[in-house]
């Protein structure tokens, strides 16, 4: 993730099948659910001293400004048009006024404190009232410890969040990696696009994507890619895209342009990181959906030498293949 908001790492995924879960293996993640094919590991909403975003329109528009009024019902012709701000089809009375909202959120867990959320993201929500920036400072710390060990707890948390505060972005953000990594796809979705539209970051689009993958539409997920890919400066960014790429490829059954897409990225890095990792592994791993078993072990042998802290399964595919 980028260095926006309190999250923490992602979700891992890797190889080729979808995101929910076929195909592929939960190798080449930073700490999270496998998922074959996705980008595994953006970052987390709100957790302290870490990264991540969200925040978003929740009413209104992205911009903050509302939509623009609408009339109740038809007008009455006998009174003739009514004018901005003309009420005489019904008395004004302060009962009328909407009182505010309250928000049920989940109960904060013991330990957590607004100042633990990183000092760049709690400057944005400098436009609260202090007790509502408390409120969502501790429910976006509480959504970046929890989103490993219980993400759909740590949504219900950025998504009180995004009620409180709709119209920041590092809060959208947040909103949209915890629905991703609670399988809410198309929340996630939503979330991550307006958050976007908020930033004008391109940080989540192989999210965004994968996210698409999981709904069954892999054209759809090419497509967010090919119309970014522009604005994918980052190497692991780009990277991460890319594995999403292929592993949308493989979903359509287009194995060789998956392995093509993966051979354009540096697969021959000399020096490890969490991307390069991962990049190896989606290769060995579409490598042996094409029956290429001796080039998949050789490049099972690379992630390991690019993963000294062993996040990937890459060990046991070996051994796996091996005795098959």
């Amino acid at each position: 993730m980028s260095e926006r908001g309190g999250s923490r790492g992602g979700q891992g995924r890797s190889g080729g099948g979808r995101p929910g879960g076929s195909g592929g293996n939960s190798g080449s993640g930073r700490g999270g659910q496998g998922r074959s094919g996705g980008p595994g590991g953006q970052g987390r909403s709100g957790g302290p001293g870490g990264q991540g975003r969200s925040g978003g329109p929740g009413g209104g528009r992205p911009d903050g400004r509302g939509r623009p009024e609408r009339s109740s019902g038809p007008r009455d012709s006998q009174r003739g048009p009514r004018r901005e701000g003309d009420r005489q089809d019904r008395p004004r009375r302060d009962t009328d006024r909407e009182a505010p909202r309250r928000i049920e959120g989940p109960p904060i867990p013991e330990g957590v404190h607004p100042d633990q959320l990183d000092k760049g993201v709690r400057r944005l929500l400098t436009s609260l009232t202090p007790g509502k920036a408390d409120a969502v400072a501790s429910h976006l710390v509480a959504a970046g410890i929890l989103i490993d060990e219980d993400p759909d707890l740590a949504y219900k948390h950025a998504r009180t969040a995004r009620e409180l505060a709709p119209r920041i972005g590092v809060i959208r953000e947040a909103a949209g990696e915890t629905a991703y990594a609670a399988g809410r796809w198309a929340d996630a979705i939503s979330e991550l696009r307006a958050a976007k539209r908020m930033t004008g970051s391109y940080d989540h689009i192989p999210l965004i994507a994968d996210a698409e993958r999981a709904l069954g539409r892999p054209e759809r997920a090419l497509k967010v890619i090919a119309d970014a890919r522009e604005k994918l400066e980052d190497t692991d960014l780009r990277v991460e895209a890319s594995i999403v790429a292929a592993g949308a490829r493989r979903d359509l059954g287009q194995l060789d342009a998956a392995l093509a897409v993966l051979q354009q990225e540096p697969l021959h890095h000399s020096s490890p990181t969490t991307w390069l990792a991962r990049l190896r592994y989606a290769y060995a791993d579409a490598l042996a959906e094409a029956g290429r078993t001796q080039d998949a072990l050789e490049w099972f042998h690379r992630v390991l030498a690019a993963d000294p802290q062993h996040a990937t399964d890459a060990q046991e595919r070996i051994t796996a293949l091996e005795s098959s």
